[in-house]
């Protein structure tokens, strides 16, 4: 693979990004499959610091691990355990469809540019990239749009991130897009239990999409679903008499009066957005509506205060 000059994907990830990243830290909530020892709980007994629990000596057992104090009460022996700590295998999966291509006017800028939903999710996944590898956890990267454009499978070595913001560098949005379908072969292609981070704007009617989140979580994977949304597709603030063209090139350009269908929208999203929110409530997976009026680094820090505080 061809070297990127430094500035052509490290623009994704400023200075004052990475800073406020640093200073961060993304933990899991499940017991995960690792393959080193790191700092989130694994399904596996160990011998770290935090005790599990007792089982009856066996014959090959270490004799050092043996609990005297029990033998004394009990005249058994007993081996303890432990809880091993392990590494977190992160996935990112992001949308680059066409309707991700939606830049409104209320975005918040970043680096002097205001951003699509798409450059909006494509900071994010960067922003995370570098999380998971600064505390020495695996990341990796899917790419999708009707189907999957790119992956690149979970990895903690440094050079990681820039195998991933490269990838995302050269990433552009498509067309159409198959949100539910992708995401059932996208979970069915990543290994072992883990961590999924999704950052979609979460154009699939509900139940197709609450079904491929199911998927996730029979294969034991914990889920994060980043509902990125645009602050106009929030409030529709659109006076009279506007032309929406579909950026996925379905429908065409459609010209009507906002005001009158306005009510009718509103509630549609509203709807939309709860019947997302409870599914993932049942699933035990994070539902996080962003709109893209929040800046992406005060949002991220917002959502791992929540998630620390509830953990």
């Amino acid at each position: 693979m061809a070297s990127l000059p430094e500035s052509s994907y490290m623009r994704l990830l400023p200075d004052e990004a990475a800073a406020t990243f640093a200073r961060l830290e993304f933990m899991a909530r499940a017991k995960k499959q690792g393959a080193m020892s790191g700092r989130h709980t694994s399904p596996n007994k160990g011998f770290s610091v935090v005790f599990a629990e007792h089982r009856q000596y066996a014959p090959g057992d270490d004799i050092r691990d043996l609990d005297w104090r029990v033998f004394a009460k009990s005249d058994r022996y007993y081996i303890k355990q432990y809880i091993e700590e392990t590494n977190l295998r992160a996935t990112v999966v992001l949308d680059c469809s066409g309707s991700m291509k939606y830049r409104g006017e209320m975005s918040a800028p970043v680096a002097g540019k205001q951003v699509s939903k798409f450059e909006y999710a494509r900071y994010l996944a960067a922003g995370l990239s570098y999380l998971m590898i600064k505390q020495q956890d695996a990341v990796g990267l899917v790419t999708f749009d009707d189907r999957i454009r790119s992956y690149i499978k979970a990895a903690s070595r440094p050079s990681q991130v820039r195998q991933v913001l490269g990838e995302l560098d050269r990433t552009e949005t498509g067309n159409d897009t198959r949100l539910a379908a992708t995401l059932h072969e996208v979970a069915e292609r990543i290994p072992s239990r883990g961590l999924v981070l999704i950052l979609t704007d979460c154009f699939e009617p509900a139940p197709q999409l609450v079904e491929a989140l199911h998927h996730f979580r029979y294969q034991n994977h914990e889920v994060v679903l980043f509902h990125v949304m645009a602050e106009e597709e929030l409030t529709f603030p659109f006076g009279p008499s506007q032309e929406f063209k579909d950026l996925e090139g379905v429908v065409g350009k459609v010209k009507v009066d906002p005001r009158t269908i306005r009510a009718a929208y509103l509630e549609r999203v509203r709807e939309h957005v709860a019947k997302l929110e409870s599914a993932c409530g049942r699933l035990n997976a994070d539902y996080v509506p962003l709109s893209t009026r929040t800046p992406y680094t005060r949002a991220m820090a917002d959502f791992l205060a929540r998630r620390a505080s509830r953990r």
